[in-house]
Protein backbone atom coordinates (compact mmCIF):
# COMPACT_ATOMS: atom_id res chain seq x y z
CA UNK A 1 0.00 0.00 0.00
CA UNK A 2 1.06 3.48 -1.13
CA UNK A 3 0.29 6.27 1.68
CA UNK A 4 0.14 9.89 0.52
CA UNK A 5 1.84 12.52 2.74
CA UNK A 6 0.95 15.76 3.32
CA UNK A 7 3.19 18.20 5.41
CA UNK A 8 2.33 20.54 7.37
CA UNK A 9 3.51 23.12 9.90
CA UNK A 10 1.52 24.32 12.80
CA UNK A 11 1.90 27.39 15.41
CA UNK A 12 1.42 26.61 19.25
CA UNK A 13 -0.46 29.12 21.34
CA UNK A 14 1.53 32.13 22.49
CA UNK A 15 2.87 32.27 25.76
CA UNK A 16 5.09 34.34 28.30
CA UNK A 17 8.39 32.53 27.33
CA UNK A 18 7.94 33.34 23.47
CA UNK A 19 9.72 36.64 22.16
CA UNK A 20 7.35 39.38 20.40
CA UNK A 21 6.63 37.95 16.85
CA UNK A 22 7.87 34.35 17.14
CA UNK A 23 6.00 31.42 18.86
CA UNK A 24 7.32 27.71 18.56
CA UNK A 25 6.57 25.85 15.14
CA UNK A 26 5.35 22.00 15.26
CA UNK A 27 5.48 19.57 12.34
CA UNK A 28 3.28 17.27 11.23
CA UNK A 29 2.65 14.56 8.44
CA UNK A 30 -0.81 13.50 7.15
CA UNK A 31 -0.78 9.79 5.99
CA UNK A 32 -4.04 9.00 3.80
CA UNK A 33 -4.88 7.39 0.65
CA UNK A 34 -7.71 8.76 -1.78
CA UNK A 35 -10.08 5.53 -0.52
CA UNK A 36 -9.56 6.58 3.00
CA UNK A 37 -9.71 9.92 3.14
CA UNK A 38 -13.59 9.85 1.62
CA UNK A 39 -14.74 7.20 4.58
CA UNK A 40 -15.65 9.34 6.74
CA UNK A 41 -16.85 6.36 9.29
CA UNK A 42 -13.38 5.67 10.07
CA UNK A 43 -10.34 6.23 12.44
CA UNK A 44 -8.19 9.60 12.36
CA UNK A 45 -5.47 8.21 14.38
CA UNK A 46 -2.87 10.50 16.03
CA UNK A 47 0.87 9.62 16.98
CA UNK A 48 3.18 11.22 19.18
CA UNK A 49 6.81 9.53 19.70
CA UNK A 50 8.97 9.46 22.23
CA UNK A 51 11.94 10.84 23.53
CA UNK A 52 14.73 10.80 21.14
CA UNK A 53 12.67 9.89 18.08
CA UNK A 54 11.00 12.05 14.96
CA UNK A 55 7.28 11.29 13.47
CA UNK A 56 8.56 9.49 10.25
CA UNK A 57 9.66 6.69 12.41
CA UNK A 58 6.08 5.97 12.81
CA UNK A 59 5.71 5.07 9.14
CA UNK A 60 6.03 1.48 9.11
CA UNK A 61 3.64 0.96 11.71
CA UNK A 62 1.39 3.44 10.04
CA UNK A 63 1.37 1.54 6.65
CA UNK A 64 0.98 -1.86 8.00
CA UNK A 65 -1.97 -0.53 10.09
CA UNK A 66 -3.99 0.99 7.12
CA UNK A 67 -3.55 -2.19 4.92
CA UNK A 68 -4.63 -4.36 7.91
CA UNK A 69 -7.72 -2.97 8.32
CA UNK A 70 -8.78 -1.52 5.04
CA UNK A 71 -10.38 -4.89 4.10
CA UNK A 72 -12.56 -4.60 7.60
CA UNK A 73 -16.07 -2.70 7.96
CA UNK A 74 -15.92 0.48 7.16
CA UNK A 75 -15.79 1.88 10.97
CA UNK A 76 -13.21 -0.22 11.79
CA UNK A 77 -10.73 1.02 9.17
CA UNK A 78 -8.04 3.93 8.94
CA UNK A 79 -9.47 7.12 7.68
CA UNK A 80 -5.99 9.00 8.01
CA UNK A 81 -3.24 9.35 9.79
CA UNK A 82 -0.95 12.32 11.68
CA UNK A 83 2.47 11.95 13.11
CA UNK A 84 3.87 14.91 15.01
CA UNK A 85 7.29 16.04 15.86
CA UNK A 86 8.25 17.16 19.48
CA UNK A 87 9.11 21.16 19.14
CA UNK A 88 12.87 20.05 19.89
CA UNK A 89 13.03 16.90 17.55
CA UNK A 90 13.23 16.37 14.01
CA UNK A 91 12.00 18.95 11.27
CA UNK A 92 10.76 21.05 14.45
CA UNK A 93 13.62 21.24 15.55
CA UNK A 94 15.55 22.83 12.68
CA UNK A 95 12.80 25.35 12.72
CA UNK A 96 12.69 26.38 16.13
CA UNK A 97 16.30 26.06 16.49
CA UNK A 98 17.13 29.90 17.67
CA UNK A 99 13.98 29.97 20.22
CA UNK A 100 15.51 26.15 21.48
CA UNK A 101 18.52 27.62 21.78
CA UNK A 102 17.91 30.48 24.01
CA UNK A 103 15.35 28.80 26.14
CA UNK A 104 15.76 25.11 27.36
CA UNK A 105 12.27 24.91 28.94
CA UNK A 106 11.10 24.63 25.37
CA UNK A 107 12.08 20.99 25.50
CA UNK A 108 9.58 19.56 27.77
CA UNK A 109 7.67 17.02 27.02
CA UNK A 110 4.36 18.27 27.85
CA UNK A 111 4.59 19.99 24.42
CA UNK A 112 4.84 16.40 22.55
CA UNK A 113 1.75 15.99 21.76
CA UNK A 114 -1.02 18.04 19.76
CA UNK A 115 -1.81 20.84 21.65
CA UNK A 116 -5.58 20.69 22.71
CA UNK A 117 -8.25 22.25 22.54
CA UNK A 118 -6.39 24.34 19.25
CA UNK A 119 -5.73 21.35 17.49
CA UNK A 120 -8.28 18.82 18.01
CA UNK A 121 -10.79 21.90 17.84
CA UNK A 122 -9.72 22.76 14.50
CA UNK A 123 -11.92 22.83 11.47
CA UNK A 124 -9.88 20.03 10.03
CA UNK A 125 -10.67 17.78 12.82
CA UNK A 126 -14.24 18.73 13.33
CA UNK A 127 -16.57 15.21 12.87
CA UNK A 128 -12.95 12.67 13.21
CA UNK A 129 -13.40 9.74 14.71
CA UNK A 130 -9.96 10.15 16.78
CA UNK A 131 -8.01 7.00 18.36
CA UNK A 132 -4.71 8.34 19.97
CA UNK A 133 -1.31 6.81 20.22
CA UNK A 134 1.58 7.36 21.85
CA UNK A 135 4.90 5.67 22.77
CA UNK A 136 7.07 6.67 26.12
CA UNK A 137 6.52 10.14 27.03
CA UNK A 138 4.41 10.63 23.95
CA UNK A 139 2.16 8.17 25.75
CA UNK A 140 1.65 10.46 28.48
CA UNK A 141 2.01 13.33 26.65
CA UNK A 142 -1.51 12.66 24.78
CA UNK A 143 -3.13 12.28 28.15
CA UNK A 144 -1.46 15.62 29.51
CA UNK A 145 -3.31 17.23 26.84
CA UNK A 146 -6.60 16.97 28.18
CA UNK A 147 -6.10 18.56 31.54
CA UNK A 148 -8.28 21.25 30.57
CA UNK A 149 -10.61 19.29 28.84
CA UNK A 150 -14.18 18.55 30.34
CA UNK A 151 -14.86 14.96 30.16
CA UNK A 152 -17.96 15.56 28.25
CA UNK A 153 -15.50 16.83 25.59
CA UNK A 154 -12.75 14.30 25.19
CA UNK A 155 -11.87 14.52 22.05
CA UNK A 156 -10.59 10.36 21.63
CA UNK A 157 -12.45 7.44 21.54
CA UNK A 158 -9.92 5.57 22.24
CA UNK A 159 -6.19 5.43 23.40
CA UNK A 160 -3.32 3.05 22.61
CA UNK A 161 -0.37 3.94 25.30
CA UNK A 162 2.43 2.09 24.27
CA UNK A 163 5.41 1.85 27.20
CA UNK A 164 4.26 4.55 28.56
CA UNK A 165 6.46 6.32 31.38
CA UNK A 166 3.94 7.52 33.70
CA UNK A 167 3.91 7.03 37.48
CA UNK A 168 2.70 8.80 40.53
CA UNK A 169 5.25 10.53 42.50
CA UNK A 170 6.01 7.85 45.19
CA UNK A 171 6.08 4.73 41.63
CA UNK A 172 8.42 7.15 40.09
CA UNK A 173 11.35 8.11 42.36
CA UNK A 174 11.10 4.59 44.27
CA UNK A 175 11.57 2.58 40.89
CA UNK A 176 11.83 5.14 37.98
CA UNK A 177 14.23 7.70 38.64
CA UNK A 178 17.61 6.85 39.30
CA UNK A 179 17.22 5.40 35.42
CA UNK A 180 16.67 8.37 34.30
CA UNK A 181 19.64 9.66 35.52
CA UNK A 182 21.71 7.43 33.61
CA UNK A 183 19.74 7.73 30.62
CA UNK A 184 20.17 11.26 30.53
CA UNK A 185 24.19 10.88 31.46
CA UNK A 186 24.26 8.44 28.24
CA UNK A 187 22.46 10.60 26.17
CA UNK A 188 24.98 13.09 26.65
CA UNK A 189 28.04 11.15 26.01
CA UNK A 190 26.13 9.94 22.52
CA UNK A 191 27.96 10.56 19.69
CA UNK A 192 26.10 12.95 17.77
CA UNK A 193 28.08 13.32 14.43
CA UNK A 194 29.13 11.27 11.80
CA UNK A 195 31.23 11.70 8.12
CA UNK A 196 27.63 10.69 5.64
CA UNK A 197 24.41 8.86 6.03
CA UNK A 198 26.00 5.62 5.14
CA UNK A 199 28.86 6.47 8.05
CA UNK A 200 25.91 6.88 10.39
CA UNK A 201 24.15 3.90 8.92
CA UNK A 202 27.07 1.38 9.42
CA UNK A 203 28.10 2.57 12.84
CA UNK A 204 24.46 2.93 13.99
CA UNK A 205 23.53 -0.40 12.94
CA UNK A 206 26.61 -1.96 14.78
CA UNK A 207 25.72 -0.56 17.93
CA UNK A 208 22.69 -0.99 20.92
CA UNK A 209 20.04 0.11 21.22
CA UNK A 210 19.95 0.95 17.28
CA UNK A 211 21.32 -2.56 16.08
CA UNK A 212 17.97 -3.89 17.55
CA UNK A 213 15.68 -1.88 15.20
CA UNK A 214 13.79 -2.60 12.32
CA UNK A 215 16.14 -2.01 9.13
CA UNK A 216 12.97 -0.25 8.10
CA UNK A 217 13.34 2.42 10.86
CA UNK A 218 17.06 2.71 11.21
CA UNK A 219 16.27 4.05 7.17
CA UNK A 220 14.08 6.15 8.50
CA UNK A 221 16.09 7.65 11.06
CA UNK A 222 18.84 8.12 8.55
CA UNK A 223 16.90 10.28 6.43
CA UNK A 224 14.58 12.07 8.96
CA UNK A 225 16.39 12.08 12.06
CA UNK A 226 20.21 13.87 10.79
CA UNK A 227 20.65 16.95 8.90
CA UNK A 228 23.64 18.40 6.41
CA UNK A 229 26.19 20.55 8.27
CA UNK A 230 28.18 23.25 6.09
CA UNK A 231 31.23 21.18 6.10
CA UNK A 232 29.80 18.16 4.39
CA UNK A 233 29.06 16.12 7.53
CA UNK A 234 25.83 14.88 8.89
CA UNK A 235 24.19 15.49 12.56
CA UNK A 236 21.30 14.65 14.58
CA UNK A 237 18.31 17.33 14.19
CA UNK A 238 17.26 17.03 17.92
CA UNK A 239 21.12 17.47 19.27
CA UNK A 240 21.80 15.91 22.11
CA UNK A 241 21.68 18.69 24.69
CA UNK A 242 17.98 19.15 23.53
CA UNK A 243 16.95 15.24 24.04
CA UNK A 244 18.90 15.05 27.35
CA UNK A 245 16.77 18.52 28.42
CA UNK A 246 13.43 16.53 28.04
CA UNK A 247 14.38 13.62 30.30
CA UNK A 248 14.08 15.57 34.00
CA UNK A 249 11.00 16.69 32.97
CA UNK A 250 8.92 14.48 35.28
CA UNK A 251 5.58 16.68 36.56
CA UNK A 252 3.99 15.75 33.25
CA UNK A 253 4.38 11.62 33.89
CA UNK A 254 2.64 12.49 37.54
CA UNK A 255 -0.50 14.50 35.52
CA UNK A 256 -0.63 11.67 33.00
CA UNK A 257 -1.73 9.02 35.26
CA UNK A 258 -4.03 11.76 37.17
CA UNK A 259 -5.72 12.14 33.66
CA UNK A 260 -5.52 8.10 33.02
CA UNK A 261 -7.71 7.71 36.20
CA UNK A 262 -10.12 10.54 35.46
CA UNK A 263 -10.69 9.26 31.96
CA UNK A 264 -10.36 5.88 31.85
CA UNK A 265 -14.37 4.86 32.34
CA UNK A 266 -15.48 6.72 29.62
CA UNK A 267 -12.17 6.16 27.05
CA UNK A 268 -11.56 2.85 26.20
CA UNK A 269 -7.26 2.79 26.99
CA UNK A 270 -5.00 0.32 25.84
CA UNK A 271 -1.57 -0.72 27.20
CA UNK A 272 1.28 -2.35 25.55
CA UNK A 273 4.19 -3.12 27.60
CA UNK A 274 7.43 -5.11 26.41
CA UNK A 275 8.47 -8.02 27.83
CA UNK A 276 12.33 -7.35 27.58
CA UNK A 277 11.72 -3.41 28.68
CA UNK A 278 14.00 -2.60 32.06
CA UNK A 279 12.79 0.94 32.34
CA UNK A 280 9.21 0.69 33.66
CA UNK A 281 9.74 -2.18 36.38
CA UNK A 282 6.34 -5.00 36.66
CA UNK A 283 5.12 -3.46 39.76
CA UNK A 284 4.76 0.18 38.16
CA UNK A 285 2.87 -1.18 34.99
CA UNK A 286 0.60 -2.85 37.53
CA UNK A 287 0.16 0.43 39.18
CA UNK A 288 -1.32 2.08 36.15
CA UNK A 289 -4.13 -0.84 35.67
CA UNK A 290 -4.56 -0.90 39.47
CA UNK A 291 -8.62 -1.01 39.94
CA UNK A 292 -8.46 -0.03 43.72
CA UNK A 293 -6.85 3.11 42.49
CA UNK A 294 -9.48 3.57 40.69
CA UNK A 295 -7.70 3.06 37.18
CA UNK A 296 -9.54 0.34 34.54
CA UNK A 297 -8.05 -0.29 31.23
CA UNK A 298 -9.71 -1.83 27.97
CA UNK A 299 -6.76 -3.99 27.57
CA UNK A 300 -3.27 -5.04 28.46
CA UNK A 301 -1.03 -6.53 25.69
CA UNK A 302 2.77 -7.51 26.40
CA UNK A 303 5.06 -8.55 22.97
CA UNK A 304 8.16 -9.46 22.88
CA UNK A 305 10.54 -6.33 22.79
CA UNK A 306 12.31 -3.69 24.78
CA UNK A 307 11.21 -0.15 25.69
CA UNK A 308 12.07 1.12 22.28
CA UNK A 309 9.59 -1.32 20.64
CA UNK A 310 7.84 0.88 18.17
CA UNK A 311 11.60 1.09 16.69
CA UNK A 312 11.98 -2.77 17.18
CA UNK A 313 9.00 -4.30 15.78
CA UNK A 314 6.92 -2.32 14.42
CA UNK A 315 4.96 -4.69 12.90
CA UNK A 316 4.03 -5.99 16.62
CA UNK A 317 2.96 -2.92 17.37
CA UNK A 318 0.56 -2.15 14.41
CA UNK A 319 -1.46 -5.75 15.39
CA UNK A 320 -2.03 -4.35 18.88
CA UNK A 321 -3.00 -1.11 17.35
CA UNK A 322 -5.44 -2.93 15.02
CA UNK A 323 -6.91 -4.90 18.11
CA UNK A 324 -7.35 -1.98 19.79
CA UNK A 325 -9.21 -0.58 16.36
CA UNK A 326 -11.56 -3.62 16.23
CA UNK A 327 -12.72 -3.01 19.79
CA UNK A 328 -13.31 0.76 19.59
CA UNK A 329 -16.82 2.53 18.88
CA UNK A 330 -16.12 5.30 16.08
CA UNK A 331 -19.32 6.48 16.54
CA UNK A 332 -17.97 9.38 18.83
CA UNK A 333 -16.91 12.39 16.68
CA UNK A 334 -15.78 16.32 17.73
Amino acid sequence: MRLQTTPLVLEYSRNGRDPSGRVLKMTTNRYWTNESIINDEGFSLIFAHCIGAHKEQWEPVIEQTFRTQQSKPKHHRVREAWAFNWQNHGDAALLNRDLLVNNRAYGRHTNGAPQSPVFFRSPRMQGKHIVAIGHSAGAGAMLVALKTIALSNIPYVSLVLVEPTMASPAMFYRHIADSVTAVVAATMMRRERWRSRDDAFTWLARRAPRKRWDKRVLRSFIEHGLVDTPDGDVTLKCDRRQEASAFPDVHPHFSAVNELTRICRDVPIHIVWASRSKLIPRIVQDSLSDASEGRHVASITRLEGGHMIVQEAPDRIASAICSALDTAAAGKSL
